[in-house]
């Protein structure tokens, strides 16, 4: 059923789209957002580009606010099942809906992707033994009569009962919302059982599997669990993390990439191995897709499916049945294939470093790190880059790396001139600034031990879905991890 499914949204992406903008527009259109934006009236992209502005959270967040004030079919008929809180960078808290249309993309388009899994390389013995989701809490606090939590909180209270009876850790145990003092429940829990899938963020994962060696004096997570043999994870690129990853785990056990968001389950892997994943076309989502060298202009043109082509970032828009119109997700994704139509997340559009025109991306530092890692063995915990513009020793400014190992390369030197040799590689703006001694090598800093950890707990962010962001514009991040 999995595969055929998988067939279906590989072979009928660009009609599937189709049918979704129609089924959308003529859902919505007696909603307030509907009639504020002439949904009567639409019959094609162009109307609809030309009617629904391009818009953020703090833009939409005036149709938010009439929800959090009890008002029904204000961006979808009825009111949200639920509402997924998630922290923005100038939003401060978000509230994305989740309506009884939209769940199933989230959960039925999970249930594909594992179950496609399980066809295409023969693991059906997953499910005898136990399986944990790392996520937030699936406490829920109320609004206007309606349930608010972390979507990762949320989809606890939707898992199928064929998994659920399965599910570790337990309720009790997932409700605890310091992370610390949950990390140790679950492993309290999960350490004496017969885990077999496991899924989560890397490098809270991560923070797992140490904590089980640690408790349970076993050399290997594979000792602990000899029967585990897949891990599922999304959110960010695991390549930085698998070396450090498979050593704690004594071998490399089979992963699935899923592409999941607040907003929208994107895309997921659909081929073992594959480059990409294949994007979600059939689940209530319909796509535009906005060039990234676009997103600061006035009129920035705004692609349907059809239209994209391979090797170009686009920042994804999404249109859905949760009521999200024309909303920027805040990602840019890269084809890598059109036929299916797989993508590879390359950054944020706020994510980026451009202090001296070279606009670098998370893609390109992901790729280059992975470059210099098979070249310079060594297992990193976490990285982040940022522009050193003043140097305080003086000479010319540089890119900053800020990388804490697990287990540092032999040579750093070699790895850091390694690094910026791919980086160069990577980013021809870069390539021209460092040419032409406008900017110096880059700079590897080595971190001390836990420094992200704290980090991320003095931010009020450790575990759950929480994510350190890879590159920044400024020095807020570097500032706080150098005074640590």
């Amino acid at each position: 059923m999995a595969a055929g499914t998988v067939n279906r949204i590989r072979a009928n992406a660009l009609q599937d789209q189709y049918k979704w903008f129609k089924r959308l527009i003529s859902k919505a259109a007696d909603t307030q957002f509907g009639k504020d934006h002439h949904f009567h009236e639409i019959k094609n992209h162009k109307d609809f580009s030309q009617r629904v502005p391009l818009r953020d959270y703090e833009a939409l967040r005036v149709y938010i606010d009439k929800i959090l004030n009890g008002e029904a079919s204000v961006l979808w008929p009825g009111k949200p099942k639920y509402l997924a809180k998630t922290s923005g960078t100038t939003s401060g808290v978000k509230y994305i809906p989740i309506t009884a249309d939209s769940l199933p993309n989230h959960i039925v388009s999970t249930r594909t992707a594992l179950l496609n899994f399980v066809h295409l390389k023969k693991q059906h013995s997953i499910f005898d033994g136990r399986v944990i989701f790392l996520s937030g809490s699936p406490k829920l606090d109320q609004k206007a009569g309606i349930p608010i939590g972390r979507l990762s909180g949320i989809v606890n209270h939707e898992i199928p009962f064929w998994l659920k009876g399965n599910q570790l850790p337990s309720f009790s145990t997932n409700c605890i919302e310091e992370w610390e003092e949950k990390l140790d429940k679950i492993v309290e829990e999960t350490v004496h059982v017969d885990m077999r899938l496991i899924s989560g963020i890397p490098p809270w994962v991560q923070m797992y599997y140490e904590s089980l060696i640690a408790n349970s004096g076993k050399k290997t997570v594979k000792e602990l669990f000899p029967n585990f043999s897949l891990f599922i994870y999304g959110g960010v690129n695991y390549e930085p993390y698998r070396n450090s990853l498979n050593a704690l785990v004594g071998e490399e056990v089979h992963s699935l990439e899923t592409y999941p968001a607040s907003e929208g389950f994107i895309a997921f892997q659909d081929s073992f191995p594959s480059e990409g994943l294949l994007l979600n076309t059939n689940s209530g989502i319909w796509f535009e897709f906005v060039p990234l060298e676009d997103m600061n202009q006035s009129e920035p043109r705004r692609l349907s499916l059809e239209d994209v082509r391979t090797g170009v970032d686009y920042a994804v828009i999404i249109n859905n049945n949760a009521g999200l119109w024309g909303y920027n997700i805040g990602d840019t994704v890269r084809f890598v294939s059109t036929d299916p139509y797989r993508v590879v997340v390359s950054g944020r559009v706020k994510h980026f470093i451009s202090a001296f025109g070279e606009h670098v991306i998370g893609k390109e530092v992901e790729s280059a790190m992975q470059a210099t890692l098979l070249e310079h063995p060594a297992e990193i915990v976490e990285f982040t880059v940022a522009p050193q513009i003043t140097p305080p020793e003086g000479g010319l400014p540089y890119h900053e790396w800020f990388i804490e190992f697990s287990s540092p390369p032999n040579d750093l030197l070699a790895f850091s001139a390694k690094l910026d040799r791919e980086m160069v590689n990577q980013n021809i703006y870069y390539a021209d600034l460092i040419q032409g001694k406008i900017l110096r090598p880059l700079v590897v800093t080595s971190l001390k031990p836990d420094s992200f950890r704290l980090f991320m707990k003095k931010e009020g962010k450790l575990g759950g879905q929480n994510k350190v962001p890879r590159l920044m514009n400024d020095r807020k991040i570097a500032d706080i991890l150098k005074a640590l």
